[in-house]
């Protein structure tokens, strides 16, 4: 299902600029900071009469004011004023305020936090005269006001001693850019424009504070935003990618979303293109003059023709609402884009899925064809005493290794939770994510925020840039408290976990869990305005096979709550901590794993989205015992095995569970699909059977036993790699496609396979020597292959397979590794003069990007020029 592109709560203003941005691409005004160069202006025309004696406190270095162009809005008016009239004569639409650095965090750097309010009053009283003098009827001007990132970042440790310490708060940020908002408001602008965002968190910092100022003042003004991607590597200086960035700010239900600054428009491009694609609402670019270049009179290369020319391809692909120029650019500039766009229809907004859209420094997508999402338990002290013990005893790094490896072993979202008496929570909660603010290979997937206590969970807000997940809210405090808390996520940007709680407790039947949920659904969606699909509902798992006759259908009520939600409630999500439904087994692991497996294969079927689950004790639904699954599935589906005795199931679950306790008959069966010495299982089943489960303890001694059988049938190395070893990953394959392996599983089966193909490839490396030894001739390669998995993708393993097999029949293979954009492809196939082009990925939205691969390397037509299929 799909939704229209985003709209805002009702603004005149608003209405206005979608009615003209429907029918032709606007016009924004050029760099503001170039201009005020042009004017030679010196420290005393900067101080003015008002500030000739302003001076630094005492004791501090002597303080010089030039370069504060704030500061000229109140000591030099007029220059600002005739800029701006520049630029509105030039054929600008939209013009900034001089407010760039107007915040009392920069302001600060001058000691004039004081005059930041006055600063924006009257620079957008300013810009306002100018848009009025030059507004027709057919022709309105706006004011935009700018709120710049500051030069502070709250993401980012300023030392790299202390990956923890930040030398600003969000809190600080929000109230800053509150008084900034107030100031602009009042002055007469008619839009906020958040502008060069380079650190996400200082943005949602701002968004937080007009979100805060719309509320109290009951009014509304369109927004606009725009970050700037500081290298080649397609992320802003935080950290997050193009889309990551947008997934985080999208609620703010901006006008525009765009890029500005730092590259120019020639390496922009595929960041604009990007963002046109995924943008389900406005885009506003607006390009530096090119790179910078202190020798020349902008101190950047670009004349007018130039940038104009990048810009009107922008416009001719259908990138564009609005452009305009940064740094480097001149009214002249604005003129030749003017003039160059006038007659180019504007990008029209895609319609796109509603889905729930998360992010940490990448984006991740969940809809309704994505597999079971698993979130990582072990970063939580209540539920792993490990990982209590590291944060207790403050062994920060090593709990950092905790949650490293649940994103290693497949976690696509990590919990965490700090609730235990013997932590300050909130300083606990703050001080890791600031940490794992500075790990990227941790920070790149989404985080949930779990506590009991919304302190917490507000302290944890405060730290991630990235679309988050709340765990939880709910009416367990009545309704007021439950709009409140949900009223904030929204304002943060989270998503969030909606526990089945209400004033009279948690659901504990069929009829209670849907009941509250409906109601919190409809509380949500009418009175909050919250976004659908980014509710998330826990209808509660609790314990089976208890022995209280009372929980015997538990898991049943969920499974049948999950099936209702996902077909009364559209769009929303379910979740559970699935731990909980085994916890009356605590102490067997094996037990648990059973039955967490059989819930999980029965959940997921009736629509749960996602759980809290150790990865490690899931297991493989068809490769239960036949006997203890059925035990497990009387108990989970409250299937009546005794008409006589009701606990029936749960005493047959508890007798086969005792054979199951590690160190007895469980530990033996571990082995068994070895065989034994007398009567071993074929080596090829083995390794099949290792791939399934993830095994590695014998995966080389297995490899090499089957080396050695396929040597001695006259067969080579790389017979094991496309024989016993790929029927294993076929049938992983399979059991992942029908659903019953999760993602953490596939990844610990390629793993096995990794280490499996290190073992033989000295040998294939020694065979193609061995070769050219006795040959004398140094094979000449059959083609070339460049081969990456694509952007959004980690996966490797499949990729670096085909490889090998190629390099084994003399094809040279240029591996580029992961996560590899589409513009570096084709240039590497291009470089290298490639004769195939191999795309590899394992997620679904790995399919959209090869198709896009596919679509640009016909574009470019480096498939015509040089014979290489895609």
């Amino acid at each position: 299902m799909s939704t229209s592109p985003i709209s805002a709560i009702d603004s005149p203003t608003e209405h206005i600029l979608r009615d003209l941005l429907a029918k032709r691409i606007l016009i924004l005004d050029g760099a503001m900071g170039t201009m005020i160069q042009q004017y030679k202006l010196t420290e005393a025309d900067y101080r003015g009469t008002r500030f000739a004696d302003f001076s630094a406190p005492e004791g501090e270095r002597e303080l010089f004011v030039k370069g504060n162009n704030e500061l000229l809005t109140l000591t030099q008016p007029h220059v600002i004023a005739e800029i701006h009239e520049k630029y509105l004569a030039a054929g600008a639409d939209i013009i900034e305020t001089n407010t760039f650095g107007a915040t009392t965090v920069a302001q600060e750097d001058y000691h004039m936090g004081h005059l930041a309010y006055e600063m924006n009053v009257e620079a957008a009283k300013l810009a306002k005269a100018a848009c009025v003098k030059y507004s027709t009827p057919d022709k309105p001007r706006f004011v935009a006001g700018a709120l710049g990132p500051t030069p502070k970042t709250a993401s980012i440790s300023p030392d790299v001693n202390d990956p923890a310490a930040r030398n600003v708060t969000f809190d600080q940020l929000v109230e800053s850019y509150l008084d900034q908002a107030r100031g602009l408001v009042e002055g007469g602008a008619d839009i906020l424009m958040v502008e060069t965002i380079f650190d996400t968190l200082n943005c949602k910092a701002a968004l937080f504070a007009i979100d805060t100022y719309f509320a109290e003042t009951n009014t509304r003004l369109p927004i606009m935003l725009s970050g700037t991607v500081t290298d080649a590597s397609g992320r802003i200086l935080s950290g997050q990618t193009v889309t990551a960035f947008w997934h985080s700010i999208r609620h703010a239900k901006p006008l525009t979303i765009g890029l500005n600054c730092a590259l120019g428009a020639t390496l922009m491009r595929p960041y604009v293109e990007e963002l046109s694609q995924i943008a389900d609402t406005f885009v506003c670019i607006y390009p530096n003059a090119g790179l910078p270049n202190p020798m020349s009179d902008t101190g950047f290369d670009e004349t007018p023709d130039v940038t104009s020319s990048l810009v009107k391809e922008f416009a001719e692909s259908g990138f564009l609402n609005i452009a305009g120029g940064c740094c480097g650019t001149t009214p002249d500039h604005i003129n030749a884009i003017y003039n160059e766009i006038k007659d180019i229809p504007p990008r029209r907004v895609p319609i796109l899925p509603q889905t729930l859209k998360l992010s940490g420094l990448e984006p991740f997508v969940i809809d309704e064809d994505s597999l079971f999402v698993n979130v990582g338990e072990r970063t939580n002290v209540t539920g792993s005493k490990a990982f209590a013990r590291l944060i207790i005893n403050e062994q920060y790094d090593e709990a950092l290794t905790v949650a490293r490896q649940q994103v290693e072993n497949g976690a696509q979202v990590i919990d965490i939770n700090m609730d235990e008496g013997m932590l300050d929570a909130i300083k606990a909660m703050t001080h890791f994510l600031n940490l794992i603010a500075s790990e990227p290979d941790i920070a790149r997937v989404p985080i949930m925020i779990d506590s009991s206590k919304w302190s917490v969970i507000e302290a944890g807000l405060k730290c991630v840039q990235g679309k988050a997940i709340v765990n939880s809210i709910s009416m367990k405090e009545g309704e007021a408290e439950f709009i409140r808390q949900a009223t904030l996520c929204k304002r943060y940007g989270a998503a969030a976990i909606v526990m089945a709680f209400d004033e009279k407790g948690q659901a504990d039947t069929f009829e209670r869990k849907i009941e509250i949920c409906k109601r919190a659904y409809d509380l949500l969606v009418e009175k909050v305005e919250f976004a659908p699909e980014d509710i998330i509902f826990d209808p509660n798992i609790f314990a089976i096979a208890t022995g209280i006759e009372e929980h015997n259908n538990y898991a049943v009520d969920f499974i049948n709550a999950t099936r209702w939600i996902k077909e009364n409630l559209p769009h929303a999500k379910i979740s559970g901590g699935v731990s909980n439904v085994s916890f009356s087994f605590r102490g067997n692991d094996p037990a648990r794993e059973a039955i967490h497996t059989v819930f999980l294969y029965h959940a997921i079927k009736a629509g749960m989205t996602m759980g809290i689950v150790n990865a490690g004790m899931m297991g493989v639904y068809d490769d239960l015992p036949a006997e203890l699954k059925e035990r497990v599935e009387d108990v989970v589906l409250n299937r009546m095995v005794d008409p006589t005795n009701p606990l029936a199931a749960t005493e047959r679950m508890i007798e086969i569970a005792s054979t199951l306790v590690a160190g007895g008959k469980k530990e033996a069966a571990t082995l068994e699909w070895r065989g034994t010495p007398e009567n071993p299982t074929p080596v090829e089943k083995r390794l099949a059977h290792a791939m399934v489960h993830g095994i590695t303890e014998f995966i080389v001694a297995d490899t090499e036993e089957a080396r050695q059988k396929v040597a001695n049938s006259g067969g080579r190395p790389i017979h094991v790699i496309e024989g016993p070893l790929m029927d294993g990953m076929n049938v992983v394959g399979d059991l992942f496609g029908q659903g019953k392996m999760f993602l953490p599983q596939v990844v610990k089966s390629a793993r096995v396979m990794k280490s499996a193909v290190a073992h033989l490839i000295p040998f294939i490396e020694a065979e193609k020597a061995e070769h050219e030894k006795r040959t004398g001739i140094v094979a000449k390669p059959k083609g070339k292959m460049v081969i990456a998995t694509v952007k959004g993708d980690v996966h490797d393993i499949g990729k670096n397979i085909v490889s090998v097999v190629l390099q084994c029949n003399n094809f040279e293979v240029v591996n580029m590794g992961v996560m590899v954009p589409a513009s570096e492809i084709l240039a590497m196939a291009k470089a290298e003069n490639a004769d195939i082009i191999g795309l590899s990925g394992l997620i679904t939205p790995s399919l959209e990007e090869m198709a896009h691969v596919h679509v640009k390397c016909s574009v470019t037509r480096i498939s015509k020029a040089s014979k290489c299929p895609c």
